[in-house]
This record gives structure tokens, sequence and C-alpha cells, in this order.
């Protein structure tokens, strides 16, 4: 009796027109009873589903969708691996960022870093180069190619650079090979092919820096063999006062960079910009610099020429120093250096590209000190032959004849005419023209690394190792010895000159045309 009493109840409480067959039929009409219903709905349901799951599942695996997303995790930087992962807990307190509490931006830095020379983001890039510098310049240029993207480094020393403290520190590091200039490294260098070739034959036997021109490019002839040996792809020579800019792509990263050179291209031109001191007191320029002078390729020929003489603040050129860039080479058989600036190729001519946004910053002048650094680096006399014979450059020429005859007051003044660049009015004119330009990656990531004791570090390390100072130089199997000695390849191009270091255009040039 209960039961029919609750039946009658629920059918006079049931709204008109509503059958017990409808009400199943809502209970299962839901989007996705109907979705399975309908093919199309569920295929699009489907789809929806899986995008979603891939973008959850990329957020975990691509480092471009991390850094957009503010991680700055090992993948921030291409050039850099750790060997430890990032912890929570207490004890990684000490580890979370490399400039302690600062609010600066961060560099990822850990107690057990290492920085990957075995990477798989790229092409194996190789540094080579020659300096006389101090650990105080060497380990931050170092460092910084490290994060970019760079795995080895063959570096050529001399004065300072050479001294068994500097030393040990530069040959501690991994992926660094010093190479002293000893008696045993001048007499293979002295079978070298290129002596017996006339391409660099204008600048033997000359001092200072025609001395120097030639012994760069003898130290890139070995560069070549050692970096084959060590399974490189790329070979770039940099002055340890210079830093590669390597804007463009997708990432901060030269590796990224060379990456998408297309295959048939041979040489790659960084166009070199030059640093603009704004100050006489610089100390660390790699730290305190920020404003460049942009290559003359990198600037429209009207705005070039139209602020020529403004741009060229007094002085001979455009540029204090040299202007035709740097080159990377892609190693492969028959390369040889032409000159420091440049690559050439025994058996055919290179196919070349130049960067369109990629630099070199060359921080030349840069500090009050390198005046007389320069000055005393060549004993030249005061005559205008002998000088002309010592310098390539007008401006490395009036530098020295300042530099050997001025007191340091007169030499002061002088320095603050011609290199330091105080007119604000004059730089605001000129980074709106396109002709200045500020760039503050180099200073943010080598300021986090000097920050983070990263190269105190490094030193500290270096007492404890094993590293020892040695008295002549290594190569593997010999190969240096006969490649330097090979005269069997064909010579086709062999006569293309060597390029020296060359000032940018001049403003006669453009009214002549």
């Amino acid at each position: 009796m209960y039961q029919n009493l609750r039946s009658n109840l629920t059918l006079k409480c049931r709204p008109a027109g509503l059958s017990t067959t409808h009400r199943n039929t809502t209970a299962v009409s839901s989007p996705v009873f109907l979705a399975f219903r309908r093919p199309i709905r569920f295929f699009i349901l489907l789809l929806l589903i899986s995008l979603a799951l891939l973008a959850f599942i990329l957020q975990f695996t691509d480092p471009t969708i991390r850094s957009q997303h503010g991680n700055d995790g090992p993948d921030a930087f291409a050039g850099l691996a750790f060997s430890e992962p990032v912890s929570s807990s207490p004890s990684s307190v000490e580890c979370a960022g490399v400039l302690g509490q600062s609010d600066k931006v961060s560099f990822p830095y850990y107690r057990e870093w290492k920085f990957g020379l075995g990477s798989d983001l790229g092409p194996k890039i190789c540094i080579i180069s020659t300096t006389s510098a101090g650990l105080e310049q060497i380990l931050p240029w170092i460092f910084y190619h490290k994060v970019i993207g760079v795995a080895k480094f063959f570096l050529f020393v001399e004065g300072k650079a050479a001294s068994p403290a500097v030393y040990k520190v530069l040959d501690s590091i991994p992926g660094v090979r010093v190479i002293r200039r000893t008696p045993e490294l001048d007499e293979q260098q002295a079978k070298s092919r290129i002596w017996n070739e006339t391409w660099l034959s204008s600048f033997f036997y000359k001092p200072c820096n025609y001395e120097l021109f030639v012994k760069q490019t003898l130290n890139m002839e070995m560069g070549i063999v050692m970096a084959t040996e060590a399974g490189m792809d790329w070979i770039i020579h940099v002055d340890t006062d210079e830093l590669i800019h390597p804007v463009g792509s997708s990432q901060y990263s030269v590796q990224k960079l060379l990456l998408d050179v297309p295959q048939d291209v041979d040489l790659v031109i960084f166009p070199n910009y030059e640093s603009i001191v704004e100050r006489d007191d610089i100390k660390e320029p790699f730290s305190e610099v920020s404003m460049f002078k942009k290559n003359h390729d990198h600037v429209p020929r009207d705005v070039y020429f139209g602020n020529y003489m403004e741009a060229s603040h007094g002085n001979p050129n455009y540029f204090l120093t040299y202007g035709n860039g740097k080159s990377a080479a892609r190693l492969q058989h028959h390369l040889r250096p032409n000159g420091a600036h440049r690559w050439h190729n025994y058996n055919k001519i290179p196919k070349e590209i130049s960067f369109n946004e990629a630099a070199v910053l060359h921080y030349t002048y840069a500090k009050f000190s390198d005046l007389t650094s320069r000055r005393d680096r060549c004993g030249c006399k005061l005559t205008k032959e002998d000088i002309e014979r010592c310098f390539m450059l007008d401006f490395d020429r009036a530098a020295f004849v300042i530099a050997s005859t001025a007191t340091k007051e007169e030499m002061l003044r002088w320095y603050r005419a011609h290199v330091v660049w105080d007119d604000k009015e004059l730089n605001l004119k000129l980074l709106k023209e396109g002709v200045l330009i500020r760039i503050h990656t180099p200073m943010v990531l080598i300021q986090s690394l000097r920050e983070s004791q990263l190269f105190s570090s490094v030193i500290t390390a270096s007492m404890s190792s094993g590293s020892t100072y040695p008295s002549t130089i290594k190569t593997e199997n010999n190969t240096y010895s006969r490649a330097i000695n090979d005269q069997t390849l064909t010579r086709n191009v062999l006569e293309f000159p060597a390029i020296p270091p060359q000032a940018p255009p001049t403003y006669d040039i453009h009214l002549d045309t």
C-alpha cells in the first residue's frame, strides 16, 4: 500500500508531458555521451584533449617554454650543464641565486657546477686566441664564451698570461688548452709552409703590430690542427679584449647562431662593434661598458655617412682601430688562416656570408692604462718611418706618439678628447640615429659570474690541481708538424693575400662616389 501511494504521489508531482522514457533520455544527455553518438564531435573533443596534454608535457621538456615562464634552470643558457638538480631543501638555499639576495638578473649557479663541453645542443665551437693579458681579463672572457656555447679554447699565451701562476689557473679549466711561447714552439712554426708562400709575406720581418699579426696567423694555423683533433665543427679567432654577441637567433647562443648557417657556407663574418667609454676611470671594461659604435655594415649608408664626422669623434677614422670584423670558419680539409681577421682555403674559394645582427664587441682602448701598455709592447723609434713600420692603423700610431712623448696629465687630456664620450647630448643623438647602441647582456652575464664567486673559486680550485708548467709544446701524433710541412696540396688560390685589420669606409670615399 505504501509503495502504491508513493508511486501515485510521484506521478502527480511530475510536470505534464514528461514521461518516464524522456526522463531516462535526459539522464544520459551529457556532452560526452552525445559526442560518442556523433563522430565529428568526438573527434573534436579528442583533438582538444590531445593538444592540452601535449602542452602540459612540453612545459617540462622545452627549455624555451621554461625560460618564457621565468625558469632559470640549467637550460636557460645554451652553453651550460650542471651536475646536480635544483633542490628546495634547506641545504640548497645557498645555491638559490648567483647574486645572493640581489634583485638583479639571476644567473644559474650551483656549487658542483660544470660547463658542458660535450653539449649536443648544436655544433662544437672552439676559439683560438693569442694573449698576454692577466686573469682579471681572461677568466671573464673564457666563462662568458662558455655560457654562450663555446666548447674549447686554444690559448697561446705570452707575457703575464704565460707566468706560472696564471698558467696553472688557466690549465686547470676544463676545455682550455694553454700553449706557451717557447723555443720549441718557435722552431715548429718556423717550419710552417706559410713562410714559403706569398699571401702573408708583406707582413714578415716587421716589428710590433706586424709581428703580432704574423704570430696570430701561425697560431691560427696550429689551432686548425688542434681543433680538428678535438672534433670541433667551427673555429673562431677572438682576442681577449673581444666578446662574441650572438644575437639574431632564438637564443643568446653562438651554437644556435651557427647551427642555422646553411651547410654550403664555409665562413661567416661577425662585424665588429667598438666600445664607447663614457668615463676615463674604467677598470673592468666587460662589466662597466654598455655603449658601442655599430659597424658600418649594420648602419644604413645614408645614416653612416650623414653622421660620419660626429661619429669619428675627431679621430682619423670612424673606428679607433679595425673595422672589418672577425670570421668563423667551418673546419674542413685545406682550411688555412688568412690573417687574424679571416680564413681561407687552399683548394677552393670559400663561400662567405656576414651576420646581419650578431657582432664581435671590441673593447679597444677602454682603459686609460691601455695607452701605456700598448706603448710598452713596442720598442719603436719615434720617427715617421719606424712608426709606420710598427703600426697598421692611424689611431695606434697617434696613441703611441702621445704615450711616448707626453706627461701623464697631457696623456689624460688627450685620452678624454679622443676616446672618452662624455657629451650626453651627442651620445643620445647618435643612439637615436642608430649609430650607437646600448648592449647590456654581456655586462649582466659577467657581473653575475663575478658576483657568484666563480672566478675566485676557479683560482682556489687550481691550487689543488695537478697542472704543471710545461717546458715544451705537445701535439698529438705530431699532426701539426706534418700539416705545416705538407706541400702536396693544390694551390689554385694560394696567392690570395692576407687581410689585415682595416679601417671602415671614410667620408672622403663617400664624396667621390
